[in-house]
């Protein structure tokens, strides 16, 4: 209902930037292999890519929201910070889930985009509430679990979103759409230079069926 603020563009471009492209990850390999089959429906395997986002890929911001909406709503209760983030790792822990945004499988020990979102945020004094919150979490979760793996990028953009009034429900949105123009890139190579088929002869010749022991 009003136009975006120089500072929400801001962040919105560096959050697109940071998750726009991953490298030969899930979602751009399930895009190349679908276009090598039907290179006549870029939009098909497009969606292809995309239909594999959920809480593990690319909808980690989304659970990362809700945690830190939920801390936000503890502490509007009467709770302090740092009783609100420890109230939640507990009741992760005790339902045995996994803190959302934190580690990740390709950048460790740490996550570089995290940390720069996290810093552009100081920087630009856009960091609030949520982003305090977000570095809460880990001493928290230590706690909780004992060492945690680095705050990753999922963590970070829904933190500064939210201080920077993003609609929570929106948080899938963003990263979806960065993937897009990821996808399409490399569709756009896929078109040059096709790995689809390659990619789906390597799997074929990695999993054997029918034994148990090749299985594992």
């Amino acid at each position: 209902g009003r136009e975006a603020s120089a500072e929400q563009r801001f962040f919105l471009d560096v959050v697109l930037v940071a998750i726009a492209e991953h490298g030969l990850q899930k979602t751009a390999v399930a895009a190349r292999m679908t276009y090598a089959a039907a290179p006549d429906a870029l939009q098909g395997a497009v969606a292809a890519g995309l239909l594999g986002a959920g809480s593990v890929v690319l909808g980690a911001s989304e659970s990362c929201g809700r945690l830190l909406k939920d801390a936000a709503a503890r502490i509007a209760a009467g709770a302090t910070p740092d009783a609100a983030v420890a109230a939640e790792a507990a009741a992760i822990k005790a339902g045995g889930g996994k803190l959302p945004g934190y580690g990740h499988p390709l950048h460790k020990p740490r996550d570089a985009r995290a940390e720069k979102i996290l810093a552009l945020a100081d920087e630009r004094r856009v960091a609030g509430v949520h982003v305090d919150l977000a570095r809460r979490f880990v001493p928290a979760a230590e706690r909780a679990w004992g060492p945690v793996l680095p705050m990753n990028v999922s963590m970070a953009t829904a933190a500064v979103l939210l201080d920077l009034d993003f609609p929570a429900a929106m948080l899938k949105a963003i990263p979806l759409l960065g993937r897009t123009a990821g996808l399409l890139a490399h569709l756009a190579e896929e078109q040059e230079a096709p790995i689809g088929f390659r990619m789906a002869a390597a799997a074929e010749d990695a999993i054997a069926y029918g034994n148990d022991d090749d299985e594992k």
